[in-house]
């Protein structure tokens, strides 16, 4: 089933004081399936972060449509996006991002919280899926005594609180030791199976090949869109 798509999308950014005009994508369409792993390749300055910020719904497109689900979310208001981003889209980042203050049950209930979900939900489903996850025994510790792969286990649970229909994760192994990084591939390959639609925008030609399929960008064009050998696997 396709859970997004984008259609002729364009984006043309102003150069800052001047009148030059920066063609970050150019006519893109891809379709997403459900329960697919996708990398975004492509080296610096080919428009795969505009297009995974468009994805995200981060930003608006200049031309073109994006359908989520049954939704064409290509010129919708600030508010509408934000709700869009909320209940529908779930983030993951090198960085992690994770709120230094509050525990790692904490973190993941901040989404719900904002969307007037009651405590005991809240807590129930953060439980859920520290424990899914593999950190059930941090779930009261704070940011700052885990280590750099239980971080980003955190940040993939908290991208889970709503139930999104896609995952966008961008560089999620960026920051940490091969071991680690590993170990998180493992963890989206489960995510995966249990029909979670994966977007990694990567550098590592070892994380977009244990991808279903890989789409490569340059100037803002796709110039290559291939499944993997036929493969499913982020853990093989």
């Amino acid at each position: 089933m396709v859970i997004a798509s984008v259609h002729d999308l364009t984006k043309i950014y102003a150069k800052p004081g001047s009148d030059v005009q920066v063609h970050a994508l150019r006519g893109v369409t891809i379709e997403f399936v459900e329960g697919q792993s996708v990398a975004i390749c492509g080296q610096s300055g080919s428009g795969k972060s505009t297009l995974m910020n468009l994805l995200g719904c981060l930003d608006r497109p200049t031309a073109g449509r994006y359908l989520l689900g049954d939704d064409d979310v290509s010129q919708l208001d600030d508010d509408a996006l934000s709700d869009i981003r909320g209940r529908r889209i779930g983030f993951v980042f090198q960085s992690f991002n994770l709120i230094a203050q509050l525990s790692v049950l904490e973190n993941l209930e901040v989404p719900l919280f904002y969307q007037g979900v009651p405590p005991r939900i809240r807590r129930e489903r953060a439980e859920h899926l520290v424990d899914l996850v593999g950190l059930a025994d941090r779930g009261d510790h704070r940011p700052s005594e885990l280590s750099g792969g239980q971080q980003q286990r955190a940040a993939i649970a908290r991208s889970l609180i709503n139930e999104p229909l896609i995952l966008l994760a961008d560089e999620p192994t960026g920051n940490l030791d091969s071991a680690t990084g590993e170990a998180i591939l493992a963890l989206f390959g489960e995510l995966r199976r249990q029909g979670k639609t994966i977007l990694i925008v990567t550098h590592d030609p070892n994380v977009a090949g244990r991808c279903d399929r890989m789409i490569t960008l340059r100037d803002g064009i796709i110039i290559s869109d291939v499944y993997n050998n036929g493969q499913r696997s982020l853990t093989s």
